[in-house]
C-alpha cells in the first residue's frame, strides 16, 4: 500500500505498526498489573481468574468494532472524528468532551500508583488512617509527575514512540517473570503440600462476584488502552493496516499477561492469607501487594525489581495517556467542538496546548478522587460509556456506508456490535449507582453548559443544534442512570436483583441502539461527513 502523505494538519506520520501497538499495550500494562490481582481475588477469591478472561472477551468485542473504524478513520483523535459521522456536530462535540473527561483521569490515577507504591518505603506519601488516600505530600508528588508525562509528551512522536518502545519491553517482562516466579513457587511449595487456596472460605465469593470485579477490581481498566493506538492514527504510515494490528494484538498481548499474573498471585497464596475470608486478604505492605507478596516468600529480589517497576510501569501509562488526551483535544479543536488553540503545534509538531491542559485539568481530578481504586471506577465507568458510541456507528456505518472500502472488515458486526454495546452497557452497570450518578450528574451539568452557550451566548438558531439526532442520548443515559438506582450494585435501592438487572439492562441496550439507528443522519448527509472529516487532514 502506498503510504498516507503527510497530514495538512502539520502532524507527523512517523508511527509504525510496532510503535502502534506498544502504544496500545503500555497504555494497558500499567497499575492496573500492580493492584487489580490483589482487588480483584478480595472480590472474587480464585474466581477472579475468570473476571480477567471475561474482562478480555468483553473488551475484545468492543476493540473489534474500533479496529474497523479506526481503518475508516486514520486521523488524530479518532474517536472525536467517528462521533460527528453518523449522528452530527452536536454528538460530535459532546462526545469529544465526554472522552477528554475519560481520558484525563488516566495518567492522574498512573501518578496515584506511582506514589502508593513509593509509600511503602517513604511514608508521606499517603494519609496515616488508611485507604490509601494522599496526603498533601503525595498531592504534589502527583502533580509534579504530571508534568513529567506533559513534559515528555512535547517531544517528537517518532522520538516518544520510541521512548514508549524501550519502556514497554520491560513492562512486558516485569509482569512475566513475576507471573511465572510466583506460579513455579506455588507449584513448588505448596500445592504439594495441599495448601491449596482454591477450597479456601467458599462462601465468601459466588459467581456474581466474577463480573461484580470487572469495574471494582480495575480489570475492564486495564484492557481500556487499546484506544491509544487509534488516537495516533493521524500520525501513522499505513494506517489501514496499522491500527487494526496495533488494537486487535494489543488486547490479545495484555490478556495473556494480566491472566498469567492472577494465576501466580493464586497459587503463591497460602491458605493462613485467607484465614479472615477473601474479603479481608492483607499482608505486609498491602500498597504494594505483588512486592509484599514477593517478600514474604524469600523473593526479595523479585520485591526490589517490584518496587523499580512500580515507577516504570504506571510513568509509562500515564506518559501515553497524556499523549492520547492531548490527541483528543486536537480533534476537538480540529473540528471547532472546542477552541481553535487547541490544534497550535510546537516546533516538534505535537499539540504544544492540548498537553498542558492535559496536565493542568489532570492535577485537578486528584482532588475527588485522591485514592487509586476510587478514581479507577469513575475512568472505567466514563470510558466504557464513550466506547458504547462504536458498536452504534459501526452498524449505521455498514448500513449507509456499504459500498465504502475497508481495509479491515469485521466478520459478523451484525452480532458482534451489539454484544459489544450490551456488554459495555453492562460494566457502567456494574460499576454501581454511586460512581454512575457522579458521572451522569456531570454528563448532564457539561451538555446544560453547552446548550446554554450554542443557544443564549452564541445565539445560534435551535433549529442547527441537531436535537432530533441525539435525543436518543437521553433514553440511553437516563435509561442506564435508573436501572442503576433500581440494582443492587454500588449504593442502588436494591429493587433488582443480580440477574434480572442484567437482562434489564440488555434488553434496554437493544432498545436504545434501534432509537440510534433511528435517529442517525440521512444517508446522503452521512457521507459529506465522511468527505469533511477526511478533509481534516
Amino acid at each position: 500500500m502506498v503510504a498516507v502523505p503527510q497530514s495538512s494538519s502539520g502532524l507527523r506520520r512517523d508511527a509504525r505498526i510496532i510503535g502502534l501497538l506498544f502504544a496500545s499495550t503500555t497504555s494497558m500494562i500499567g497499575s492496573g498489573w500492580l493492584f487489580g490481582a490483589f482487588h480483584a481475588s478480595k472480590i472474587a477469591g480464585p474466581l477472579s481468574l475468570w473476571s480477567w478472561i471475561a474482562g478480555a472477551v468483553i473488551v475484545m468485542l468492543i476493540a473489534l468494532c474500533f479496529a474497523e473504524l479506526a481503518a475508516l478513520f486514520p486521523r488524530a483523535g479518532a474517536l472525536v472524528h467517528m462521533s460527528h459521522a453518523t449522528h452530527g456536530a452536536a454528538l460530535g462535540r459532546l462526545w469529544g468532551w465526554m472522552l477528554f473527561l475519560a481520558y484525563v483521569a488516566v495518567p492522574a490515577v498512573e501518578a496515584e500508583a506511582v506514589v502508593t507504591y513509593a509509600n511503602n518505603y517513604l511514608p508521606y506519601f499517603l494519609q496515616p488512617q488508611g485507604g490509601g488516600v494522599l496526603s498533601l505530600t503525595g498531592f504534589v508528588a502527583c502533580a509534579v509527575l504530571l508534568g513529567v508525562f506533559a513534559a515528555l509528551n512535547l517531544m517528537a512522536v517518532r522520538r516518544l514512540l520510541g521512548v514508549n518502545s524501550t519502556i514497554t519491553w520491560w513492562k512486558i517482562a516485569v509482569p512475566l517473570l513475576t507471573a511465572l516466579a510466583l506460579i513455579v513457587v506455588g507449584l513448588r511449595v505448596h500445592w504439594p503440600s495441599g495448601s491449596s487456596v482454591w477450597t479456601v472460605d467458599r462462601g465468601g465469593y459466588g459467581f456474581e462476584d466474577v463480573f461484580l470485579a470487572l469495574p471494582a477490581a480495575g480489570i475492564v481498566f486495564s484492557y481500556l488502552g487499546f484506544r491509544t493506538a487509534i488516537d495516533l492514527g493521524g500520525e501513522s504510515r499505513n494506517p489501514g493496516r496499522a491500527i487494526p494490528l496495533a488494537v486487535i494484538g494489543s488486547v490479545l498481548l495484555s490478556a495473556a499477561v494480566y491472566i498469567l499474573l492472577q494465576l501466580g498471585y493464586l497459587l503463591a497464596l497460602r491458605p493462613a492469607d485467607i484465614a479472615g475470608g477473601w474479603a479481608h486478604v492483607a499482608f505486609s505492605g498491602d500498597a504494594g501487594p505483588f512486592a509484599a507478596l514477593a517478600a514474604s516468600l524469600g523473593m526479595g529480589w523479585l520485591a526490589t525489581i517490584l518496587y523499580i517497576d512500580a515507577y516504570i510501569s504506571p510513568g509509562g501509562t500515564g506518559l501515553m495517556y497524556v499523549t492520547g488526551g492531548s490527541r483528543i483535544l486536537f480533534a476537538v479543536g480540529e473540528l471547532r467542538a472546542g477552541p481553535g488553540w487547541l490544534t497550535r503545534l510546537n516546533g516538534s509538531q505535537v499539540p504544544l496546548l492540548s498537553v498542558l491542559v492535559m496536565w493542568a485539568v489532570g492535577v485537578l481530578f486528584l482532588l475527588p478522587f485522591p485514592a487509586w481504586q476510587k478514581m479507577v471506577n469513575y475512568i472505567t465507568s466514563v470510558t466504557v460509556l464513550t466506547f458504547g458510541l462504536g458498536p452504534v456507528v459501526l452498524l449505521i456505518l455498514r448500513e449507509h456506508q456499504a459500498e465504502r472500502e475497508r481495509e479491515f472488515r469485521l466478520p459478523a458486526a451484525g452480532l458482534i456490535a451489539p454484544l459489544a454495546f450490551v456488554a459495555s452497557n453492562w460494566i457502567v452497570y456494574w460499576t454501581g449507582y454511586q460512581t454512575n450518578s457522579f458521572l451522569f450528574i456531570l454528563v448532564a451539568v457539561g451538555f446544560a453548559l453547552y446548550a446554554a452557550w450554542y443557544h443564549l451566548l452564541a445565539g445560534k438558531p435551535a433549529g442547527e443544534f441537531g436535537w432530533k439526532h441525539i435525543s436518543w442520548l437521553l433514553a440511553w443515559f437516563g435509561g442506564m442512570w435508573i436501572l442503576s438506582a433500581l440494582g443492587d450494585v454500588g449504593g442502588g435501592y436494591g429493587v433488582l436483583s443480580f440477574w434480572p438487572g442484567v437482562i434489564l439492562v440488555a434488553i434496554w441496550s437493544l432498545l436504545v441502539i434501534w432509537l440510534a439507528r433511528r435517529a442517525a443522519l440521512p444517508a446522503e448527509q452521512i457521507a459529506r461527513e465522511m468527505m469533511r472529516i477526511e478533509s481534516t487532514q
